[in-house]
């Protein structure tokens, strides 16, 4: 990757307990660019995105945000540098109206011109969350809340955007329109975005550059161009089987990994 990298994870091990989750993991994020990191269910993928933003922390290792280290650092303090962060499951604030979680995402800032024209801006990219300017969240449907998420991150204009599972329970419509907007973020705001999906077939068709975990670990890594090609992405994430005995021995032997 030529860019400059804006984050560098080095040789990061984070643990539930006694259990590493994260095994010596190394990645870098190019600034400008989008990365995606897929694995299964399990893999270590939202532990990644954890421990950069902070709610989690590395028993070894380095998370480096525009040259400095930062990791053990306090969440709110992550965000300020410039990281927002879209969990897994929304975290929406379902009593509260649209407008008003988005005023949430924008709890740091005194700039009430620039948070009036990131509203419009987050309206723009979602017509839907406009017409639902003043009703709860709660009583929203979860593609609604999924870009609502998004919107609420925006307006902290982070420089950095983790994205944990986006098209988690999603349709198949909602999907596409979702990762459409977040390559117009990408491309119009400059926002460097770090994916982490199940849905590989759309996060390779959406980055640039990617990472496949499993169990904790790094076994991967390549244009997203050039890991669509591989037989293994082929059969294992994309569902496109090889013919003949090796192929069948090969998915025996990856089951046995998860």
């Amino acid at each position: 990757m030529a860019q400059e990298p804006i984050l560098k994870l080095l040789n990061i091990e984070t643990y539930y307990g006694p259990i590493m989750a994260i095994r010596g993991v190394s990645l870098e994020v190019p600034e400008g660019a989008i990365v995606t990191v897929l694995g299964a269910n399990g893999a270590g993928k939202t532990t990644i995105l954890k421990t950069i933003c902070g709610v989690m922390d590395p028993q070894k290792g380095s998370v480096i945000f525009e040259g400095r280290e930062i990791q053990k650092m306090d969440p709110d303090k992550v965000m300020r540098l410039g990281i927002g962060h879209v969990p897994e499951g929304r975290e929406t604030f379902p009593f509260l109206t649209v407008r008003e979680n988005l005023m949430m995402g924008a709890y740091t800032r005194r700039d009430r011109d620039g948070i009036a024209k990131d509203i419009d801006l987050v309206f723009d990219y979602f017509p839907r969350l406009k017409e639902r300017e003043a009703q709860p969240v709660g009583s929203m449907s979860g593609g609604e809340q999924q870009m609502l998420a998004i919107g609420r991150a925006l307006m902290g204009r982070p420089k950095l955007l983790l994205l944990d599972e986006p098209s988690l329970g999603l349709s198949p419509k909602l999907v596409k329109d979702i990762f459409e907007i977040v390559v117009r973020i990408n491309k119009e705001q400059g926002t460097t975005i770090l994916l982490v999906e199940q849905n590989a077939n759309v996060a390779l068709h959406t980055a640039h550059f990617g990472y496949v975990l499993e169990v904790g670990r790094i076994v991967m890594e390549d244009t997203c161009e050039r890991l669509l090609e591989k037989d293994d992405i082929k059969e294992f994430y994309l569902g496109q089987k090889e013919e003949g005995v090796r192929g069948k021995r090969r998915w025996k032997k990856r089951k046995t990994w998860r």
